[in-house]
């Protein structure tokens, strides 16, 4: 039987940089295993239809103290200079610029495929990578817990780490218990060209159906790059959602352009569409005996304002913050600091998006004005504006600084 201090169950983005953290802060052994060949998968370049994610001010600079330089890849990431909140068909609008900040960018938007092959940890004495793998049983003992693998082998280790988005059946075997909010509304996502630049600016617009908003992204490398391409999430109701599945691309941009208006241009060229029903889903208590959950697993949110992949990643850092000169990795009191530590940021990250999908997704009067006299008034008033910014940004009461 193997043996490792820390098992991390998942090798997206959020495993890998859990794995990196570790490696880098604590003299802790680390196995990753996750069912995908990443060893040859993240090599590949990302290309026009690359997934993206839009990291936040302080994920960067987390990952900066991580040695990850998001500009020094294969596919650079897009700066966040400015940003525009809009009511379609009302009057609200807020503006948003990152200099009258302090800051030169409020997030980076770089493609998942990019992030992943820059966090995952390098060989070395201290790390393990089992790939092509998945997880098939789990038993906690006192001291440990047992992992079986598809493979037939069995990893003890003193913590177990899931970080596999909640989609792995050993949570609930655990003990693990999960709530869910179905908002009725479904994400459409894909990277469009427009035929004006973006300059930076990434724009969230609110309608009576959900948020649409559109990051600024580099669909291509170097001068091969428009300088014009986004990519979009647009939130539509599931029936309306599955309909834009199956238009041609020509219907798609015609509706997807309606929805956006002008403000960019017009739309050049569309990519592959994917659809992703939007739910808030939480895990109860994301600690358990010698085992915690971590990013998507332990909270799903809705894309509104792009905090659910930044609260994951904050998960990370605390637990990495956590496990900082302690001997054993899965003792109760280790965990149950982590726990402590994250409750107020998860509360206060949660509370916002949910409380921004109930007041922007319709059309009530009420809300309604309510919602675009805020929006005016951010635009004018500089503490509303620094408050909402200090809290989409990742620098919010609630979050905990950083640690080196």
């Amino acid at each position: 039987m193997d043996t490792t201090d820390i098992l991390i169950v998942g090798g997206g983005a959020v495993g890998c940089t859990l794995a990196t953290g570790l490696l880098q802060s604590t003299g802790h052994s680390v196995t990753l295993v996750d069912a995908n060949a990443l060893q040859q998968d993240h090599l590949s370049t990302p290309g026009f239809d690359a997934r993206v994610i839009a990291l936040a001010r302080r994920t960067v600079e987390a990952l900066s103290e991580m040695g990850v330089d998001l500009s020094n890849t294969a596919w650079p990431a897009t700066p966040i200079e400015h940003i525009v909140v809009s009511d379609r068909g009302f009057l609200g609008k807020t503006h948003l610029h990152a200099s009258e900040h302090q800051l030169d960018s409020f997030g980076q938007v770089v493609s998942i495929q990019a992030l992943g092959a820059q966090v995952l940890p390098k060989a070395q004495p201290r790390f393990a990578l089992v790939d092509e793998v998945t997880v098939i049983s789990a038993t906690q003992t006192k001291d440990s817990v047992v992992v079986t693998l598809s493979n037939g082998k069995q990893i003890c280790t003193q913590l177990l780490v899931l970080a596999d988005g909640g989609r792995s059946p050993v949570s609930g075997a655990l003990g693990f218990s999960r709530t869910q909010h179905d908002y009725g509304q479904t994400a459409i996502i894909t990277n469009i060209q427009m035929s004006q630049p973006h300059n930076n600016w990434a724009h969230e617009r609110f309608t009576e159906h959900g948020p649409l908003a559109l990051l600024p992204f580099a669909t291509a490398v170097g001068n091969d790059d428009s300088g014009a391409g986004y990519s979009v999430v647009w939130t539509l109701p599931h029936d309306t959602a599955e309909n834009t599945l199956v238009w041609n691309e020509s219907e798609f941009a015609k509706q997807l352009q309606q929805a956006i208006g002008y403000r960019h241009g017009h739309i050049v060229k569309v990519g592959e569409r994917h659809a992703y029903p939007l739910s808030l889903q939480q895990t109860d208590d994301c600690v358990r005996h010698r085992t915690v959950v971590v990013g998507n697993g332990a909270q799903a949110l809705h894309p509104i304002a792009g905090q659910g992949f930044n609260l994951g990643l904050r998960d990370v850092m605390d637990l990495v913050s956590a496990l900082k000169a302690q001997t054993d990795p899965g003792a109760f009191s280790v965990l149950n600091h982590y726990r402590q530590q994250r409750a107020a940021d998860k509360a206060a990250t949660i509370q916002l998006t949910d409380g921004l999908v109930t007041v922007f997704s319709n059309h009530h009067w009420p809300l309604v004005v309510g919602r675009n006299l805020g929006l005016l008034a951010m635009d004018y008033c500089d503490g509303l504006a620094k408050q909402f910014v200090r809290q989409t940004t990742g620098f919010g009461p609630a979050t905990r600084p950083l640690q080196n």
